[in-house]
């Protein structure tokens, strides 16, 4: 199987996780969001496929290159 990882692409802190590892996922769902700057920004998952790693968490402080999550398609 093909896999997408999806990254996180700016500074900020991770608000809400709407999807847990083993979960299927659609293109476009909101995988989580992203507070930066007082903004909130959904990470969107940009493929149809089962997400086989999760690796981040509420409340979690990320930095752009780290893995948000892995979706198998």
């Amino acid at each position: 199987m093909a896999q997408e990882v999806i990254e996180v692409p700016i500074t900020g802190k991770i608000i809400s996780v709407n999807f847990k590892s083993g979960d299927a996922v659609k293109e476009g769902d909101i995988l989580c969001l992203l507070e930066s700057m007082k903004m909130e920004n959904p990470i969107l998952a940009p493929v149809d496929g089962t997400i086989t790693q999760l690796e981040i968490a509420t409340e979690q402080v990320v930095k752009p290159g780290e893995i948000i999550a892995i979706i198998d398609y």
